[in-house]
């Protein structure tokens, strides 16, 4: 995974070093993120948790960052009244029931999700007022748009079609009205659907927009569970952390009225990202995909918008993703293939 360093000028925090924690740092977007922070030289500690003991992950250079992973159950308070201490000055709250898994399980949806994002955020408002809190989103908080045309802004009402959205919602509004009144300084990045991710299948209902790639190009069958014809919005993983450092950077004084941002993306077919494998791998890859469609899958993605306006976010400086092909190759020259 490329390394970010911040582009941003710092102004009255210059000299400002991070004491920064990720929660949710063994997955694949917490893994990248990681390791870019550990090339900043903006950060100087770094601490990583999980519900099992994430790894550090490797970089090009050795690393000055004063490093600690650990095993921690974020729903207990014991455990993050422990974790989230007063030096702690920048916190990435990656941590979460995906949404697959939060549909097929709603009380586990609500414990994890919402139970131990806001007892997160209470802990810090009283412990570190005003410290700043990365939260990446999703665009499942909106719900199907009016129109397969229609370009959502963040001033769209919010309408989940899934339990997943409607529990990110949840959580965006309670830390936009902490940072409105002055307690956290959150940053709220709606993200588009990341792909391609590496290692297994993950719980998300969007696990399958990465496996028709990760799988075909390790010569192992891939189960595609959606129509070909459906569209939806997606993001480099590189684009993706190259973001979640940006927002890290913006002064709070540019964010009027609201912290929600839509992270950029692209909107593409099923068909276009099959086409895309081929180009990329050729027949014998594409055969490995196999189409059986779900209907819970299939309902949770199709409420999900496809085309969102993201000029906020370039006015803010976020960066706009590239195409799709670069994003196989930026996957392939990241975590290689087997196809080889």
């Amino acid at each position: 995974m490329a390394d970010y360093k911040s582009q941003s000028v710092m102004g009255s925090q210059e000299g400002l070093k991070f004491n920064c924690i990720i929660t949710g740092a063994g997955g694949f977007v917490g893994q990248a993120l990681a390791a870019s922070l550990l090339a900043d030289p903006l950060v100087s500690k770094l601490t990583l948790t999980d519900v099992f003991e994430p790894d550090v992950p490797q970089t090009k250079s050795r690393s000055s960052v004063e490093t600690r992973c650990l095993e921690a159950d974020l729903t207990s308070l014991e455990t993050c009244q422990s974790l989230f201490t007063p030096d702690i000055n920048l916190i990435y709250l990656l941590h979460g029931i995906m949404s697959g898994a939060a549909e097929a399980n709603l009380e586990l949806g609500l414990q994890v999700n919402i139970d131990s994002t806001r007892q997160i955020l209470d802990i810090l408002r009283q412990t570190n007022p005003g410290v700043k809190v990365i939260y990446p989103s999703s665009l499942a908080v909106y719900g199907p748009p009016a129109t397969p045309t229609t370009r959502i802004t963040e001033l769209n009402a919010p309408v989940p079609g899934s339990s997943y959205g409607a529990q990110k919602h949840i959580c965006e509004t309670l830390l936009d009205d902490y940072s409105r009144r002055g307690l956290l300084d959150g940053r709220i990045c709606r993200l588009p659907t990341v792909t391609v991710r590496p290692g297994k299948p993950t719980g998300a209902a969007s696990s399958f927009a990465s496996g028709i790639f990760r799988e075909p190009l390790k010569r192992e069958k891939s189960i595609l569970p959606v129509s070909t014809d459906l569209e939806i919005w997606i993001c480099s993983p590189r684009t993706v952390v190259k973001n979640l450092i940006i927002a890290r950077d913006i002064p709070k004084e540019n964010f009027p009225g609201t912290r929600i941002v839509n992270i950029p993306g692209v909107t593409v077919t099923i068909r276009e990202m099959l086409d895309a494998l081929k180009a990329v791998a050729g027949d014998e890859a594409l055969k490995l995909v196999e189409e059986k469609r779900d209907k819970a899958t299939e309902k949770i993605v199709l409420s999900w918008p496809t085309r969102l306006d993201i000029s906020r976010a370039k006015a803010l400086g976020f960066a706009e993703d590239g195409t799709l092909a670069n994003t196989i190759k930026e996957y392939i020259d990241d975590y290689g293939t087997k196809t080889s």
